[in-house]
């Protein structure tokens, strides 16, 4: 009788599950590969969305392989295609569309879905877009080009919501934006970050209003009115949502795996079943550089871990140990971030230099450096991965005076 051969189905096909199935034949994997994604377009960048692909009117999306590759390294991909339910018990995912697929090995990298606020009378408009995938960003597009008075609102302030309201601005667009706390990004940093974009925004000439919680929208003549709960309206022809995502575990529970803010894996990015992985924006996991657990929306930890997820697939026994890192491209500025800054209790700013500006900020709890933010500040952000990867003491004096570069000499001896 012949062996049945073994099978690796992925699903999701944006950063985690393409360098996955590019890693599995890495380590050596002899066994089918199979990648399904329910976008039609070959996978692709997914930062560029806000950036470039937004504000450049002949940008094509940036492919993360070509589509001989996938060939070449016998990857079935399937484009366009939505799994309707896992059968943890047979070990098969089974297609909207009824095609069936046993798999040996199940990876999740479902990534996250936009979060819709419940506003009233958002189902009505019709100019309504979120901001996940390329077809989200061509609507976009293709919606402002059509439009007459070129004015868009953005609810929610935070860095992809910022990343698209500049792309917007650089397009000639009038923009607005609306975050329902007292600051901007008042969820992800401090309070200097915050003040130091919103007066980037404005010097661009975007509105930022904070404090605005919207809670109806309607159409009103040729335009969207939208009604905050201050009493405050605006009247727009575009309106995106921002207000962030929640992972995409719809699948995950129906298989009945462990679930908490995403799908719980441990060190081996393994889920609550042995022959299930999750890796990616979906991913739940334990980070002992901080610990405790975290799920982490950045193209840094997608690939990162899918490469563990490859490794012991493939039989080899190795854990995932990271620090994390981001980026955001707003305007002129490039910020760098490294680490988490979750449970800071001191914040040193050092502006080396305002006109660039070359600016950095440290986050520490007690002597312990957790984090880093640099504003067009390269050094800043090698130096603090050096100290956080290498559990470096920092001396806070010296980090405070500017007359000491930031380099070696930072270390407390």
């Amino acid at each position: 009788m012949k062996k049945k051969e073994k099978t690796c189905v992925i699903i999701g096909a944006s950063h985690a599950g393409v360098n996955c199935a590019f890693a599995l034949r890495k380590e050596g994997w002899q066994g089918a590969v199979v990648l399904i994604d329910s976008d039609p377009e070959l996978p692709y960048h997914r930062p560029p969305l806000s950036k470039t692909y937004l504000n450049e009117p002949a940008a094509d999306l940036q492919s993360l392989k070509p589509l001989e590759s996938y060939h070449k390294n016998n990857i079935k991909l399937l484009l366009d295609k939505t799994v309707s339910k896992i059968d943890s018990l047979k070990r098969q995912i089974i297609l909207y569309d009824g095609t069936c697929f046993e798999y040996t090995k199940l990876v999740l990298a479902t990534g996250a879905k936009p979060i819709i606020p419940p506003i009233e009378g958002l189902k009505q408009i019709s100019k309504v877009f979120t901001l996940r995938t390329a077809g989200d960003i061509t609507s976009i597009k293709n919606a402002f080009f059509k439009s007459d008075k070129k004015k868009a609102a953005i609810i929610g302030g935070g860095y992809i919501g910022l990343e698209t309201a500049a792309s917007l601005k650089k397009m000639g667009a009038e923009v607005t934006v609306l975050e329902r706390e007292s600051r901007i990004l008042a969820r992800v940093t401090s309070s200097y970050i915050s003040n130091f974009f919103q007066e980037l925004h404005k010097r661009n000439g975007v509105d930022i209003q904070v404090g605005k919680n919207v809670f109806a929208v309607e159409n009103y003549n040729d335009t969207i009115r939208i009604y905050c709960d201050d009493a405050t309206e605006f009247d727009v022809d575009i309106l995106i949502l921002g207000v962030g995502v929640k992972p995409n575990c719809t699948i995950a529970s129906k298989a009945e795996l462990k679930i908490s803010d995403g799908i719980l894996v441990d060190e081996y990015t393994q889920t609550s079943n042995e022959h299930i992985y999750a890796i990616g924006d979906v991913s739940y996991h334990y980070n002992k550089n901080y610990g405790y657990n975290v799920r982490l929306e950045s193209v840094q930890n997608a690939v990162e871990q899918s490469k563990i997820a490859a490794l012991n697939i493939a039989g080899k026994k190795i854990k995932y140990d990271t620090i994390p890192w981001f980026w955001s491209d707003q305007f002129d500025i490039k910020l760098q971030i490294v680490g988490l800054a979750n449970g800071y209790t001191d914040v040193i700013v050092r502006e080396d230099d305002l006109e660039k500006p070359v600016i950095s900020v440290w986050y520490f709890k007690d002597e312990t450096l957790l984090a880093v933010d640099a504003i067009n500040n390269a050094k800043a952000y090698v130096f603090g991965t050096k100290f956080l990867k290498n559990k470096i003491r920092v001396d806070k004096a010296k980090l405070k005076d500017i007359s000491v570069p930031i380099n070696n000499s930072l270390e407390v001896n």
